[in-house]
């Protein structure tokens, strides 16, 4: 069996600094906000070239705070139009709804499945905000949005919950970063990251953080994570209880230091199965070549999924669907099944996640071409 993430793998090559991590936090017994998490909040702003990160309980909560930061400082009002990509995560659309601001869902890019920039303007217009999604860790059309944002006076915000590491304008098949291009999360006005298990840099139970180089927004967001304290038992605004476990942080300061690494394997495996892979069937992931992908998922397009996975099945490969029913045919966003968006939904139809992770072996990764190439 090729599996399609193996954690127990993953995680087991910090087994022994992740224990002694453990005993140290046990024996210092400072557990919420502690050194763990402010040690971890400076490397990502560093790793991220930002001049702040913050963490916070998971993704969903990062973006919403963002969001409910801005109108808390006047910069966004409740009832505010934000465009959001159709095709993403719920938790994208939902941190809007939270902040109780309004959706605007608009189509992606066929080859990208990122936000597509060839949006009506018209409808940048009557919004104030854009969520950049960076969808299977492929940064969005970074600098055309920026454009636009600029244009239309939008806040440009990014939810990079998939693309931890990933390098805007980076030479094609550099191993190395530079200081001079920057990476998701230092792209756009503020970020939210997800340290779910199964990210390129995940936790070993749920975390989030936002990064930004607005001042005035973290001190904002600071208070709103911590139930509007800065003090304990002094509430300076109506706040919430969205703060990083000091544990989970602790173990995320020791993934860190290899996340590049990480990353440059899943690319590696990208482009094994990009060269590798000829069958007419299947169509493949647009890709550059550069590091503006951290490829937290490869996912491929069929005609026929159900067909495809019980190939898939019969040849033990484990795979994924990110993800198999479109937002707004969700039951929960039923009040936009009113928007034509037929891209998205024949996209949601027909992709699929190979497997792809850092401790996949040389041999996984032929097993797999092969077994597509007879398809």
């Amino acid at each position: 069996m090729i599996k399609f993430l193996d954690l127990h793998k993953i995680n087991n090559r910090f087994r022994d600094e992740f224990q002694a991590s453990f005993s140290k936090s046990l024996d210092d017994a400072h557990f919420i906000l502690g050194n763990n998490v402010s040690k971890f909040e400076n490397e990502f702003a560093t790793y991220c070239g930002t001049k702040h990160c913050l963490g916070t309980a998971n993704g969903l909560d990062a973006l919403t705070l963002i969001l409910k930061g801005y109108i808390r400082l006047g910069k966004l009002k409740k009832g505010d139009k934000v465009i959001v990509p159709a095709n993403t995560f719920i938790a994208t659309i939902l941190s809007v709804l939270h902040a109780e601001l309004i959706p605007v869902l608009v189509e992606p890019n066929s080859e990208t499945y990122n936000i597509s920039v060839e949006t009506d303007h018209s409808l940048f217009v009557e919004a104030k905000a854009v969520i950049m999604v960076h969808l299977y860790g492929q940064l969005a059309s970074v600098e055309a949005l920026q454009q636009i944002a600029s244009d239309f006076n939008l806040l440009l915000i990014e939810d990079a919950a998939q693309a931890h590491g990933a390098i805007l304008n980076s030479k094609k098949d550099s191993s190395t970063s530079t200081s001079i291009s920057p990476k998701a999360g230092n792209l756009s006005d503020a970020a939210a990251f997800s340290f779910y298990p199964s990210k390129n840099l995940g936790a070993l139970g749920d975390g989030g953080a936002v990064t930004t180089n607005d001042s005035e927004l973290i001190e904002v967001i600071k208070l709103l994570r911590n139930y509007g304290s800065e003090e304990k038992y002094t509430n300076k605004i109506v706040g919430y209880n969205s703060r990083l476990d000091d544990m989970q942080a602790a173990f995320l300061s020791i993934k860190l230091k290899t996340l590049d690494k990480d990353n440059q394997r899943r690319r590696t495996i990208a482009k094994a199965y990009l060269k590798g892979v000829n069958n007419l069937k299947i169509k493949l992931p647009f890709y550059d070549g550069s590091q503006n992908h951290v490829f937290y998922a490869f996912v491929v397009e069929v005609e026929d999924r159900a067909d495809f996975t019980k190939f898939l099945d019969q040849n033990a490969i484990e795979w994924l669907i990110h993800y198999p029913i479109p937002p707004h045919q969700q039951k929960a966003l039923q009040t936009f099944s009113y928007f034509n968006l037929p891209l998205t939904e024949k996209i949601h139809k027909r992709i699929i996640s190979l497997p792809i992770s850092p401790v996949m072996t040389d041999k996984d990764i032929q097993t797999v071409i092969d077994i597509l190439n007879i398809y």
